[in-house]
């Protein structure tokens, strides 16, 4: 009997399992082999000697994440708390309205704000009927953020308001009957508990933001390239495909420990809230 389970779950998990094969581990092996060879195939450090020239684009693509996902982290916390709150059906419809951009194609999104932002654009158009001169915005390291935060914020939101929807709030009246005013519920008793939806969070906006290249290439107009930028370059017009495998090796390097940290960081709140 036991045979016989123990071959229907082999069964079961064959599809994900040539799944993983075909579209996880085959791609990975393929970024590593063109990483470390040439274009015909001979062995080669040189791709990787030639990153350095990139360590400020690399830099500049960390920092415009962590700008972004900080100001998604701000807008979310109290945002998710506040539809945590509401009754169900409230609840569903709020959750809706933050998924219903998500419906629409990240190309469109970005287009609108290109539309926003531009110097004749509809923000100008609106401060020039009000007397103001107009403010240049787009093909700014402002409209980047800006893009990046309108984009992955649903990603900050939702996995912070699943964990708040399934809070011990008896843990919270405990702390209000013990003398603690509001910051203090929220500093000692939300936030610890929330840590593994602000986690996920994080990690969820962050990587896109490290690696995103369109929302660059439209609201930045190209004055400044970030990795995402470079790697499309590489494939896309310089057909260096071995130094853009290596580029993009470096970056998931980056992403994988960007991703253990945030796990660690996790289990140990998980640990301290148990």
């Amino acid at each position: 009997m036991s045979n016989r389970s123990s071959l229907g779950s082999k069964l079961i998990a064959a599809p994900y399992i040539v799944w993983s094969v075909l579209f996880i581990v085959a791609p990975l092996i393929f970024v590593v082999y063109y990483s470390f060879t040439t274009a015909d195939g001979s062995f080669t450090l040189a791709n990787m000697q030639e990153l350095g020239k990139y360590a400020p684009t690399f830099l500049r693509s960390i920092w415009f994440g962590i700008v972004a996902t900080l100001i998604c982290l701000v807008i979310a916390f109290p945002l998710a708390y506040f539809i945590s709150q509401k009754t169900d059906k409230v609840q569903r419809t709020l959750v809706m309205l933050v998924m219903l951009p998500m419906w629409m194609s990240f190309l469109i999104r970005t287009y609108s704000w290109m539309a926003l932002l531009q110097d004749t654009g509809i923000i100008n158009g609106f401060l020039s009927k009000l007397g103001i001169d107009p403010v240049h915005m787009i093909n700014t390291p402002g409209a980047v953020i800006l893009g990046m935060v309108y984009n992955f914020l649903p990603y900050m939101i939702m996995p912070i308001y699943s964990v708040m929807a399934k809070l011990d709030y008896s843990m919270v009246e405990a702390c209000q009957d013990l003398g603690g005013n509001r910051l203090t519920v929220v500093r000692r008793c939300i936030i610890p508990m929330s840590m593994p939806g602000v986690i996920s969070g994080i990690t969820m906006v962050f990587v896109p933001s490290v690696s995103t290249f369109y929302i660059s290439q439209k609201l930045g107009g190209g004055s400044f390239d970030l990795i995402g930028d470079v790697i499309e370059r590489q494939f896309q017009q310089s057909y260096n495909y071995n130094l853009g495998a290596a580029i993009s090796l470096v970056l998931m390097v980056l992403i994988l420990i960007c991703m253990a940290v945030m796990n660690r960081f996790t289990e140990e709140e998980e640990g301290m809230v148990i």
